[in-house]
């Protein structure tokens, strides 16, 4: 690469090696998997490590575990590792389709589901389902393992340490009637970067009362998150049109603190009722599909 900086490169064959070449590197050291972000701010000079360490060949970080009642998912896991994930289907299919809906064929073989984690981007595709699934990142370092709920990740700022790498995912699986579902608005049909995302967990009970609900959203706030007024207020309601477009006003006031003056705003307004109703009426189409 003309004018590189890059002093060195690894590829790492296990965990332990790589953390200790973090260590090593003492924050001048990047873990590179699908590179399809960090790449792009290595060329733009966003950042200058002193050294990549290459997790691809790492089989440990590419596994999509059952682990009984919960889900494990390898930070190195690519997008397409998980739209071919039959773990993934029934009441997980939300987080399969937002898999399926990430960029281009070429960059979903790349792209990672760690990667768009820790890339930080408000856009990220796979995060809103993780959020509405209570998602914990597992991290290593020299010092040993530790964990973090993905909500405080964002919500509360916690970081991932210079000398840490995500080594996983993991979530509790939806129980019963739960359904996990995602839509999306991107800008071009292909490649679409997403202007707003929301995924949604619902369960709705036998007296036709909401029973779970989570919202999480994408691209309507600094960094993808809970939308928990509109929780609120959906909680132990029936679940009928009326509501969701009540819903739906609770949400365009929520979004309009938190964008009050942004030149986007008025576009977001209209253009989230389409996509919260998508996700949430989706979410009962696939658990008629599921049930069938």
């Amino acid at each position: 690469m003309k004018g590189s900086f890059i002093m060195e490169a690894y590829k790492a064959k296990s965990i332990d090696e790589v953390i200790r070449l973090l260590s090593q590197f003492e924050g001048k050291g990047k873990v590179i998997a699908g590179g399809t972000d960090l790449i792009i701010d290595i060329r733009n000079k966003k950042v200058k490590p002193e050294a990549l360490i290459d997790i691809s060949s790492i089989d440990e970080l590419k596994t999509i575990e059952d682990l009984g009642s919960f889900i494990r998912i390898g930070a190195a896991a690519t997008f397409t590792d998980l739209v071919e994930s039959s773990l993934l289907d029934e009441n997980l299919y939300g987080l399969k389709k937002a898999a399926r809906e990430v960029g281009s064929p070429q960059i979903r073989n790349r792209g990672t589901i760690g990667g768009n984690i820790a890339n930080g981007s408000p856009a990220a595709d796979s995060v809103p389902p993780l959020l509405c699934l209570d998602s914990t990142l597992i991290l290593r370092s020299i010092k040993g393992e530790r964990e973090i709920s993905l909500r405080d990740y964002y919500e509360k700022g916690f970081k991932i340490g210079e000398d840490e790498i995500i080594s996983a995912i993991q979530f509790k699986k939806p129980e019963g009637r739960q359904i996990l579902s995602f839509a999306k608005l991107g800008l071009r049909k292909a490649l679409a970067i997403s202007r707003l995302s929301i995924a949604t967990l619902l369960e709705i009970g036998g007296d036709n009362r909401i029973k779970t609900i989570r919202i999480a959203s994408g691209s309507l706030g600094r960094h993808p998150l809970r939308e928990y007024k509109v929780e609120e207020f959906l909680i132990g309601k029936d679940f009928n049109e009326e509501v969701i477009n009540e819903a739906v006003l609770v949400l365009k006031e929520a979004m309009e603190e938190r964008l009050k003056g942004r030149a986007t705003l008025p576009y977001k307004q209209r253009a989230v009722e389409r996509v919260f109703k998508d996700a949430i009426y989706g979410g009962l189409e696939r658990l008629k599909v599921v049930e069938a």
